[in-house]
């Protein structure tokens, strides 16, 4: 069997540099610039492999997993035209470990219709074990010329047919009904109808396939038969299986909430950097597997209105009612966003439990840290007097406790040059006075 297989003190004027916005679109560029070229790159026919299918000709092994989505599904449809094109392609067998589809029907008819019309056999191995076919995926089954299911490995759930009973019959009649409501695993599945043959493993179910060629082996003592056609085992390039993986439920979740997370962070913190980079990129991964997958619009809009909600009160650095009222907010969108493929228990409590820590203690210390004046230590200056340095109308400099600092009168009167003050307030490292005309003499500075 062969195989292909981060102010008080004076700062120096630092270099010239572009607007923020202007590196974060360059950056940004430059990410989507990257993807564009990955995405060229994975361009390539699907079936694209060595057409080396010599003397006993070829069989194709295409591995499908995951959820049937639009990338899925070109992938089969092109697997199966390029099949039609190659020389020697005897079959095609598409490995399933698919919980259901999700695309729309009509989409699943034409997936369907190119398994049913492909002038090269189709068959269908559900395995290894722990694999499953389910829904869409199980209905994909029954068109093929012929399945096999591995020990553990399960079909069924369908729950009513989507492909078209006019074109396709209704394929879930007798004993196969089962599988409409049940999941059914190994030999029931045989039993019930669901699929031709138990095969424990890819060989095994190869070997059954007509116009496969084979020989008995004697292997560790043990006759064994085993394929002369060459197996080419083929799966989604990296790239797109990138695409296919951010359009699973839980990636999709939980890319989605972090994104949305940073560009808050981003919002609120001085200039554009790497979080608004990488939380534009993940909100933009995170909307496309979205929109890849059944989901409710209004839980969608619920799902961003939350994070407007956060952004009223973590501009305050004190989360109050409207971080309760998104918290609230994200909880019920997160759990009814996507209809009928749902992110896993632990993703939505990752995902619900990690906003609900950054919001409520995480962005208010940032913020309080980010954007707070340096009072600390300064409160000790109030009830403290001086003497006015400079005029003070509004602002000016006042001398207290041997220091001078900038000052703002607490009155619209000015206070002239030379009069005693006294601190009513500190904010940040201005000093709000008043007259002072009760203070000693000594307040002031001794050269005065």
């Amino acid at each position: 069997m062969s195989m292909i297989v981060r102010p008080d003190a004076p700062t120096r004027p630092g270099p010239l540099r572009r607007p923020a916005a202007a590196r974060f679109a360059a950056r940004f560029a430059l990410v989507l610039v990257g993807l564009g070229t990955l995405a060229g790159w994975a361009v390539s026919p699907a079936g694209a492999q060595p057409n080396s299918c010599a003397k006993h000709g070829c069989v194709d092994v295409v591995a499908v997993n995951g959820l049937v989505d639009g990338i899925e599904a070109d992938f089969i449809v092109d697997t199966l035209a390029s099949a039609r094109r190659s020389d020697g392609v005897v079959a095609v067998v598409l490995q399933f470990d698919s919980g259901g589809s999700a695309v729309g029907d009509e989409r699943l008819d034409q997936v369907a219709r190119a398994i049913v019309d492909s002038d090269v056999p189709v068959s269908v191995w559900i395995g290894p074990s722990g694999s499953e076919a389910l829904g869409g995926a199980a209905e994909l089954v029954q068109v093929a010329d012929s399945s096999g299911i591995a020990p553990g490995a399960s079909i069924g759930d369908v729950g009513s047919q989507r492909l078209s009973v006019d074109e396709f019959g209704d394929l879930f009649t007798g004993k196969k009904a089962k599988g409409l409501e049940a999941t059914l695993t190994g030999q029931a599945a045989v039993r019930a109808g669901l699929v031709t043959r138990f095969s424990p493993t890819v060989g095994d179910h190869l070997v059954n396939l007509d116009g496969v060629k084979t020989e008995t082996r004697t292997e560790d003592g043990e006759r064994r038969t085993v394929p002369l056609t060459t197996v080419r085992f083929s799966k989604l390039p990296l790239t797109t299986q990138l695409f296919h993986t951010v359009a699973s439920p839980s990636v999709a979740y939980l890319l989605l909430t972090i994104g949305l997370g940073l560009l808050l962070f981003e919002f609120f913190t001085a200039g554009i950097g790497i979080a608004g980079v990488v939380g534009a990129l993940f909100t933009v991964l995170g909307g496309y597997g979205l929109a890849e997958l059944p989901h409710a619009q209004w839980a969608l809009v619920v799902f961003v209105a939350s994070f407007v909600a956060f952004g009223i009160d973590v501009q305050t650095g004190i989360p109050r009612l409207w971080t309760a009222i998104g918290l609230v907010g994200f909880t019920v969108s997160s759990v009814f966003l996507m209809t009928d493929f749902r992110p896993t228990w632990i993703a939505l409590i990752a995902g619900i439990g990690g906003i609900a820590a950054t919001m409520i203690t995480g962005m208010p210390a940032m913020v309080r840290t980010r954007f707070s004046t340096p009072t600390i230590d300064r409160d000790w200056l109030v009830g403290e007097s001086g003497r006015a340095a400079t005029p003070i109308d509004p602002e000016g400099n006042v001398k207290v406790a041997g220091g001078l600092w900038r000052a703002r009168a607490d009155t619209d009167a000015p206070v002239p040059s030379g009069d005693a003050v006294r601190v009513v307030a500190v904010d940040g490292v201005v000093l709000e006075v008043e007259a002072d005309d009760t203070a000693l003499t000594d307040a002031s500075d001794p050269s005065d």
